[in-house]
């Protein structure tokens, strides 16, 4: 059964973009190519910082509207927790 994710990229700028997709590899890397988000090709994307897996799309669509909404320093500390549990990693080149 294929799996679904939600990511979230650090951009160049300090910002923060959050996105699902199935992929989360081959999307990263159209967001680096200007062929992701529109937010993206303003906001250079430099890297993974956040993933979480889901069963199916409906989920990670939910959880990424979910975090969409949380504040700059939301995020932050969501990723600053994640990367002291131990939820899937992705290695992106």
């Amino acid at each position: 059964m294929p799996h679904y994710y939600v990511y979230i990229l650090r951009c160049k700028d300090g910002s923060y973009y959050t996105g699902h997709a199935k992929d989360v590899e081959k999307r990263f890397e159209l967001h680096k190519k200007g062929r992701g988000a529109r937010y993206t090709r303003a906001h250079e994307p430099e890297e993974l910082v956040y993933i979480e897996q889901f069963e199916n799309r409906g989920e990670a669509m939910r959880r990424e509207r979910k975090v969409k909404r949380l504040s700059h320093d939301r995020k932050h500390q969501l990723i600053i927790e994640n990367s002291r549990s131990t939820h899937t990693k992705v290695d992106v080149k």
